[in-house]
Formats: structure tokens, sequence, C-alpha cells
């Protein structure tokens, strides 16, 4: 097997010990009617209703959706317009919390009888990826097993952007949740094996899950090498199995089935309690955090700049949602966690190195993942040439950032190349 191409990075895993700490609820919440890939949903409720915590208070008839449910009891505020971070606009409801928690009388365990009925538990749990992309999980989980049977599921505990480590506390608090999850989804889909791959700078999460599933004979854990972009999907399938997702084709086609570990613990969970998901595990920390770094289990909905506040940061010039790697730029710290937000990042200083002209290192072609050719890509994205691009093959970039990371030219690569993949129609 080839090795993965790759880059170092500084793991800054600084909040890796830190035990996941309860937000304080906060007096409001907003909530957008769309937190995942997808169709938005519709919202269910309106100005003045009284709503209690975990009740639905948005949905859609689209398959590629899933429901919201409100993190707190109270009184909705208004419903008004909600500008999403890839630009598009949204319907959100804005909640003022009575402080109650008033829990909603119809959340139970769901009753699971089946693969059908597994299936729609988790769209009704309101769950989707939560290792960042957003890609609601009942859709992955509801492929057509004869024509893409799937014979290994992957979990991925790889965590490989710095600063994150809620994945890593999920595998610390809640061992026994990940397992009952894997088996969960494995004797509801028909999966006979799978495999938990977490690198290799989270010794403690390697012996613990090892220690946990020593005695299932269908589980194993493999260690992974701790390189950047581990993590994402095409890669770690690849280091853990050796199969190769092509172009045009989705993990199935191989056989394989993707779930980041805080997925599945939600998913066991959700079968205990019927709690859909109105909370996330967020990694607070960056060089502006200088009291309160740490992991803290927020109410979907809380404002960035509460957390910021909490985290007594001082001089701020960035806030990212996630990674420094992959993280989206906030323009608005008054913008709430949602169902993806896995980690806030504040940093002191956003200062872009110059920019200077190509030293044809090759150094980005070197390390991109994906085999690419960021530099050809970049020159044919400023000529608009979408023939090219599609040559080029700029829709398999996995967004991964590297080789911007790399370039001595302080280029921006990876920046062009995402906004070059508009510029080719889907095949």
């Amino acid at each position: 097997m080839k090795k993965l191409k790759s880059i170092r990075l500084r793991h800054n895993k600084n909040t890796a010990h830190c035990a996941t700490v309860d937000f304080p609820v906060p007096d409001e919440v907003i909530i957008p009617m769309s937190q995942s890939m997808g169709a938005s949903c519709d919202c269910l409720v309106k100005k003045g209703d009284i709503v209690l915590k975990g009740q639905k208070i948005g949905d859609s008839n689209a398959f590629m959706s899933v429901p919201v449910h409100s993190p707190v009891s109270g009184t909705v505020r208004i419903i008004t317009d909600y500008l999403l971070p890839d630009g598009k606009k949204c319907k959100a409801a804005i909640i003022d919390s009575d402080g109650e928690q008033t829990l909603s009388p119809e959340l139970k365990p769901p009753v699971i009888t089946d693969r059908t009925s597994f299936i729609a538990a988790v769209r009704e749990s309101g769950l989707v990826g939560l290792g960042g992309a957003g890609f609601p999980t009942h859709v992955k989980l509801n492929y057509d097993a004869v024509k893409t049977p799937i014979n290994m599921l992957i979990i991925n505990g790889a965590e490989c952007e710095p600063y994150i480590t809620s994945d890593f506390r999920e595998f610390m608090e809640e061992p026994a949740d990940i397992t009952e999850g894997i088996l969960n989804v494995q004797k509801y889909l028909g999966i006979p094996n799978c495999k938990i791959c977490i690198e290799e700078n989270k010794p403690e999460a390697i012996k613990l899950m090892k220690s946990k599933t020593e005695f299932i004979n269908s589980v194993e854990v493999v260690t992974l090498p701790s390189r950047y972009p581990q993590g994402a999907e095409k890669m770690i399938i690849y280091s853990a199995s050796g199969r190769i997702v092509k172009e045009g084709e989705l993990p199935s086609h191989q056989g394989v089935m993707v779930l980041n570990v805080s997925t599945v613990g939600f998913i066991n969970r959700y079968l205990r309690t019927g709690v859909p998901l109105i909370s996330r595990r967020v990694t607070l920390d960056g060089p502006a955090v200088t009291q309160n770094a740490g992991n803290y289990n927020v109410p979907v909905g809380t404002r960035i700049e509460k957390l910021i506040e909490y985290g007594g940061a001082g001089e701020i010039k960035k806030i990212l949602y996630g990674g420094p790697m992959m993280g989206l730029c906030l323009y608005d710290p008054g913008q709430p966690v949602i169902k993806t937000t896995n980690a806030v990042i504040a940093c002191k200083k956003a200062v872009m190195p110059k920019t200077t002209p190509c030293i044809r290192c090759g150094l980005c072609v070197k390390r991109c993942p994906m085999n690419l050719m960021p530099v050809s890509i970049q020159k044919a994205y400023e000529a608009r040439d979408a023939k090219a691009l599609d040559e080029l093959k700029v829709l398999l970039c996995i967004n991964c950032g590297c080789c911007t990371y790399i370039c001595p030219a302080h280029r921006r690569l990876a920046e062009n190349t995402q906004l070059a993949k508009a510029l080719v129609p889907r095949k």
C-alpha cells in the first residue's frame, strides 16, 4: 500500500485532558433552520409560541434534510432571516430561555425493530455528521444494500486538525456509548466488520478502546500515523483498508461506511434517552483564549461571543468555526453554535504573509493527498478555463489546505481551488 501524501502539523492539543463541562444555558438561542447539507427546514413555530427543551421546531419533507429541535424551554421571540456561512439564507428562530429547561413530554427512547425503524430514529434525532461536514446521517445509513453492500464500518477518530480535542474527549468519557453505538449500527445495517481508527498521538484513547473491544471479534482498533489530513474520508478509508474511492464514487461503492466517533456515540445516547441533537461538545481554544480553554457541552444556538467571553479572550483578530486548516472564519461573533461546530478557535492576529510569485518548487504537488496540481489549477481558474479545470480534476479536491500551508510563496492555492470548483459542471 502506497504511503499517504500528507504534512506534519503542530498538534497543539492543549485541551486534551480537559474533561467536558456543561456550558451555562444562555438567555437566548438562535436556531437556524438549516444546519446540515441539503434542504432547509420549514419553521414549525411562530412568534410568541411556548416551546420545550427537545421539542421539534423545524422539519422538511425533503429526503436530504434533518429536523431541528429547541435546546431550551422558553418563548419564541421572533422568526427572522439568517445568513449561512456559505452566503445562503434560511429562516431562524430566536428563543428566549425561561431558565427552567423543561423537557418535552414527547421525548422517549425510540422503538427499534429493524433497519427501517433504526434509520427513521436516526433521522428523527436530528443527527448530522459530527466531524464537521454536516452530512445527514440517516442518508448515509440508507444505502442500497443490494447494489452497494457494505462490509466494513470505519469509525473516524483521527481528529488530525490542531487544537480540536472534542472527539478525543468522546473516547475518554463515553467509551460504552461508542461501543454500543457501533454494535447497533452493525446489527441493524448488517455490517460484519468495524475498524476504530485513532491517530498515534492519542495513546490513552487507543488503550481504552482496545480494552472495551477486546472480546468483540467484529471490532478492531487501528492505530494511524499522526499525519494531516488523516481524518479526511477518502484518506482514512485508504489508511484503514487500502481501498481507493475513485472519482465519482461514494465510499459505499468500495463497501465502506465512515462515521465520526462522536456521531456513533450520539446514536447510542439517543437510543437510550430519546433526547435529540440539541447540544454539542465544543473545544474552546486558541492563542487569544487566556483563561478557560477546554471542552464544553454547549446548547446549540448559543452565540459564539458567549464562549469567547467565558474564555477570557483578550484582543481577537480572527475567530474560527473548527480548526485552523479547514475551519470557517466567522464574520460575526454573534453567530450561533450549530450542530457541526466541534471547535471555536480564537486568534490574536490574522496577518496574511505577502504573496510572491511561484518559485516552481513543486511542494504543493508533492504534498497534495489527492495528487492534484494546485498551481495549474490556480492558473486555469484565473483564466476561467472550465475545460482545463475539469481535466485537472479540480472536483477531487478535499479542501484540506495542505497546498497553501506548504507553499513558501504564500499563494492562496486552496482558496482559489474552492472557487474554481464552481466553474466546473457537476457530472
